[in-house]
């Protein structure tokens, strides 16, 4: 299958590495604003052939849209109208003002707005990495809205990974992407401002740092272009996810005032229940 990307970054990259590997693309395209990503991908071998979005649409059997979500929200209706037989997919982290963008749209029925909910801090082809989505979570949005034989070319793409797949509607996407996602970019963006504005001595940070604040602090290393427009995008939902938070950090700095460790040890032990969620 001919399999054209848009947006030759961290995802779409990897995402190329995995669909080629287990041969599911015969051939990949590569469409990007920057050449040196393109130049860069060819390199790498992510991709085959580089061409203009024009041309890249109308070569491929499915396409791909990874680019940020700003971006996408403008560009996904444009090619949307290039499309006649092909298959749309996005991976983008919001989905409500996405499929607003598009809910009228004539060729609407071509399009499957999914999320491979995996990623690293890095971004950029020289990001890419194999196995980067195996046996994670995607999300399928308003599948209702995408035409039988598109949803179900979509379902053989992720169980080819293989990934697991969840349908959501777009605002319960947002809502729960929220609370597992992007709070914890804003925590750990947040985190590494603290120590930073606190400990003036770098070289003081990088000697004490251990395993656990390296993975706490791990995505803060992530890209602003990638994730302003996520907060943007899902501004509602944070901030009642951000509300939540906070209440939970002002009930541990009240205890450890009042010097309640028996209470903070409770907080503790509810809190080791994720241990039921996250194996």
């Amino acid at each position: 299958m001919v399999i054209t990307i848009i947006g030759t970054g961290h995802i779409g990259g990897s995402l190329a590495i995995s669909l080629k590997e287990n041969g599911f693309a015969s051939y990949i395209i590569g469409v990007d604003a920057s050449r040196d990503n393109l130049d860069k991908a060819i390199r790498r071998r992510l991709i085959d052939e580089a061409m203009p979005l024009e041309q890249g649409v109308a070569a491929a059997e499915l396409i791909v849209l990874a680019v940020p979500v700003d971006v996408m929200v403008k560009l996904l209706p444009q090619v949307l109208d290039q499309v006649e037989k092909q298959v749309l997919i996005d991976v983008g982290s919001t989905k409500s003002a996405l499929l607003q963008a598009v809910a009228q749209h004539p060729r609407r029925g071509r399009f499957v707005a999914t999320h491979p909910m995996a990623g690293t801090e890095f971004s950029g082809p020289e990001a890419a990495i194999p196995g980067l989505f195996d046996h994670k979570c995607t999300v399928l949005c308003e599948i209702e809205r995408s035409d039988p034989d598109a949803l179900s070319l979509v379902q053989r793409l992720y169980a080819s990974i293989p990934m697991r797949i969840v349908y959501l509607d777009a605002q319960a996407h947002d809502i729960h992407t929220a609370y597992v996602s992007h709070i914890s970019h804003i925590s750990s963006f947040a985190l590494a401002l603290t120590v930073l504005e606190k400990e003036r001595d770098e070289e003081r940070i990088f000697e004490l740092a251990s395993g656990g604040f390296s993975s706490t602090v791990r995505l803060a290393k992530s890209s602003p272009d990638m994730w302003v427009p996520i907060f943007r995008q899902n501004r509602d939902n944070l901030l009642d996810v951000l509300d939540e938070h906070i209440n939970q950090l002002s009930r541990f700095r009240s205890l450890l005032i009042k010097r309640d460790f028996d209470t903070i040890h409770k907080l503790i032990e509810e809190a080791n229940q994720i241990k039921r969620i996250l194996h």
